[in-house]
C-alpha cells in the first residue's frame, strides 16, 4: 500500500513539473519529503484536521461526524473560517508545507489551479477512478470536469450552484408568467419598471468584477465564452451582444447606482418588493422565503435561466469542493473523509436538507428535492442539465481576469459605447492570457 501511494505522489509531482514548470527548490523538496513519509504516519491519537468554509454544507456535515469517527477510529477536528480567512490560512500554511491540515474545502474555480501549480493538493485520480463503489462518473459532467487540473483529479465537488430567475408571480401573471427567453425578459422589465417611483423591472449585480459570475450565463446563452481557442473571447460579436443586453437591462430598467451593486446590495431590492425580476445564485433562495427580511414570501416565483440566441446555457458550478493536503500525514483517512462526505448516500441526505450536490443519481431522485419549492427544484434541475462548469475565466490570476472582463459590463450599464470598450478590454485580456500561467500546456 505504501508503495502505491508513493508512486501516486511521485507521478503527481512529475505532472506538476511538466505542466507548470519546475517548482522552487524549497517547494519541490517539501513535496519529495511528503512522498517519503508514506501515506499514514500520524499517531492514532492525532485527529483528522479539516479546515473548512463556514457554510451551510459544513454545518450540516458536522452533525454526522460521529458516524465517520466511528468508521475510521479517529477523532475529526473541524475548523470553520470565512472565505477570505480560509484563503489566507491556506496560503500561509501550505506555503510552509504544514502538516496540521488534512482535508481542505477549496473553491475549484478560484483556488484549485494555483494550489495544484504549487503542489499543495494531492492527486486523487487513482482513488476516484479505481474505486467502483465511489462511482466517479455519477458526478455531473460540469462539476466533475472542474475537479481536474493538469489531467489529474485533485478535488471532489460537494456543493453546486446555478443562477435562478427570481420573479414576482403577481406582477408577471399578465405576461404569462416567467419569461422563457432573454428578449421576453427585457420586454417585461421595460414594461414593469416605474423608476421614478422607485420600482424596477430588473435588478442584478453590476459591480465590475463581482458581476462577472452572474453575467457569464448571459454570455453563454448568447453563444460566447471568456476564451475561444486559448484567446480572449470577450471581443466577439456574441460577447459584445451579451454585454449590451445586460447593460440595457440595468441601464433602462434597473436601479440607480447599479455599478456599485454586488449580491449584498442587489438582493434586498428584490426581497423588499422593489423589483419585478432578479437573476442571481439559486443558493440564496431562502432569503426570499424568510418573512423577517422579505416582503415577497407569498409572491416570489423561481424559473430556469431564459434562453438567448444560443439557448438557455447557465453556469452549473461546484462552488465548494474537498481536497487533500499534499503534506498531510493522514492521506488515507483524508481520502476516506472525501469518500464518505461525497458519497451517493451523503449527497442524497444533504440535498434532501436543501444543500444541492453534484451527483446525477441524486438529482434524478425527486425525493432529494422535496425540501425546495417545487418550481425552484424544477428550475435547478433544468439549469443543472444545461449548465456550463465555469462562471469566470479559467486562469491562474482569477481576480485580475474578472476585473478586465468586467470593464465592458460597467460601460453598458452606464450607457457608454460597449463595442469600443469591449475591443480595448479584449486586447488587454489577450495580453493577460499570454502572461498567465494558465496558457501553459497541462
Amino acid at each position: 500500500m505504501t508503495h502505491v501511494h508513493r508512486g501516486r505522489a511521485a507521478r503527481g509531482l512529475e505532472l506538476s513539473r511538466r505542466s507548470f514548470g519546475v517548482l522552487a527548490a524549497a517547494s519541490a523538496a517539501s513535496v519529495l519529503a511528503a512522498c517519503s513519509r508514506g501515506p499514514q504516519t500520524a499517531s492514532p491519537n492525532v485527529p483528522l484536521r479539516v479546515l473548512a468554509i463556514n457554510h451551510v454544507w459544513t454545518q450540516a456535515i458536522t452533525r454526522y461526524l460521529p458516524e465517520f469517527e466511528e468508521r475510521i477510529g479517529r477523532r475529526v477536528s473541524m475548523r470553520m473560517l470565512t472565505a477570505d480567512q480560509l484563503t489566507s490560512s491556506f496560503n500561509v500554511k501550505l506555503n510552509a508545507s504544514a502538516t496540521d491540515i488534512d482535508v481542505m474545502t477549496i473553491r475549484p474555480l478560484q483556488d484549485q489551479m494555483m494550489f495544484a501549480r504549487n503542489g499543495w493538493i494531492a492527486d486523487l485520480t487513482d482513488r476516484v477512478e479505481d474505486d467502483a463503489d465511489y462511482r466517479w462518473t455519477d458526478f455531473q459532467d460540469a462539476p466533475r470536469e472542474r475537479s481536474i487540473t493538469g489531467g489529474a483529479a485533485v478535488s471532489v465537488p460537494v456543493v453546486t450552484e446555478r443562477p435562478a430567475l427570481y420573479y414576482r408571480k403577481d406582477l408577471l401573471e399578465e405576461f404569462g408568467g416567467a419569461p422563457k427567453t432573454l428578449d421576453d425578459m427585457l420586454d417585461i422589465a421595460l414594461e414593469t419598471q416605474r423608476r421614478d417611483d422607485g420600482f424596477f423591472g430588473f435588478v442584478g449585480r453590476g459591480q465590475r468584477a463581482g458581476a462577472v459570475t452572474q453575467w457569464s450565463s448571459f454570455l453563454y446563452s448568447f453563444g460566447g465564452d471568456f476564451t475561444v481557442d486559448g484567446r480572449s473571447g470577450i471581443g466577439t460579436p456574441e460577447a459584445v451582444a451579451a454585454y449590451e443586453f445586460y447593460g440595457r437591462l440595468l441601464h433602462d430598467a434597473g436601479p440607480p447606482g447599479a455599478t456599485n451593486m454586488s449580491l449584498e446590495q442587489a438582493m434586498p431590492i428584490f426581497a423588499q418588493g422593489k423589483a419585478a425580476m432578479y437573476v442571481d445564485a439559486d443558493a440564496i433562495y431562502s432569503n426570499f422565503l424568510d418573512s423577517s427580511i422579505s416582503t415577497v414570501t407569498d409572491t416570489v416565483g423561481f424559473a430556469p435561466f431564459p434562453a438567448g440566441q444560443a439557448g438557455s446555457v447557465p453556469h452549473n458550478i461546484p462552488s465548494w469542493s474537498l481536497a487533500v493536503n499534499e503534506f498531510s500525514l493522514l492521506r488515507d483517512d483524508s481520502w476516506e473523509f472525501l469518500r464518505w462526505a461525497s458519497s451517493p448516500e451523503m449527497v442524497a441526505r444533504l440535498q434532501s436538507e436543501g444543500i444541492p450536490g453534484a451527483r446525477q443519481s441524486v438529482w434524478d431522485d425527486p425525493a432529494t428535492l422535496a425540501s425546495f419549492p417545487a418550481d425552484l427544484a424544477e428550475a435547478m434541475r433544468i439549469n443543472a442539465a444545461n449548465g456550463v462548469g465555469h462562471d469566470r475565466p479559467e486562469v491562474m490570476q482569477v481576480g485580475r481576469a474578472r476585473d478586465i472582463v468586467g470593464r465592458p459590463l460597467v460601460s453598458g450599464i452606464v450607457g457608454e459605447d460597449v463595442a469600443s470598450v469591449a475591443a480595448d478590454a479584449d486586447a488587454e485580456f489577450n495580453d493577460f492570457l499570454v502572461r498567465d500561467n494558465r496558457q501553459q500546456e497541462f
